[in-house]
């Protein structure tokens, strides 16, 4: 079967497959260090159920990836995602200049994906992000695996790094 006719396996990243409790502290000063924050990235524990649920995801779906990383990130992603055996896929990040909330650029993301692919399933950790994808008719897993520290839950309710 063609790749782009299997149903969509849509995962974040941040707090659904990468565990970033090491790097919150750069978010909980004053002006917030997003630099080092997105620079300790590739430093981030992989989170066993995520990781897991993605790899079985893989036999019935095209695995995509869906993260409110900026696209400065990329490299380092791509390599984080291959150095933890995750399957391959798609990897959609926000416009380096987009400090829109979590909830908008990745509703936004999964709409236009379903104008053409079915999503079997949506993982992310953000419950703002999961509940509008509910009400939109997606089906959501809540990754609550790990736990979300107070300064990276601002940051992708409110001030859209993330």
């Amino acid at each position: 079967m063609p790749e782009h006719s299997r149903p969509l396996a849509v995962f974040d990243l941040d707090g659904t497959l990468a565990d970033t409790a090491h790097r919150a502290h750069f978010l909980e000063s004053r002006p917030r260090d997003w630099s080092a924050f997105f620079a300790a990235a590739p430093d981030d524990p992989p989170l066993a159920e995520g990781v897991a649920l993605a790899r079985e995801s893989a036999g019935e779906c095209e695995v995509l990836y869906l993260t409110g990383r900026p696209e400065r990130c990329r490299r380092d992603t791509v390599d984080w995602l291959a150095a933890r055996g995750l399957p391959d896929g798609r990897l959609l990040m926000r416009r380096n200049d987009d400090r829109r909330p979590a909830r908008r650029t990745k509703l936004e993301a999964l709409e236009r994906l379903r104008r053409t692919r079915d999503i079997r399933m949506f993982v992310d950790d953000d419950e703002l992000v999961c509940d509008d994808a509910r009400r939109s008719g997606i089906r959501v897993v809540r990754a609550s695996w790990a736990v979300t520290p107070a300064a990276l839950r601002d940051a992708q309710g409110r001030t859209g790094r993330t």
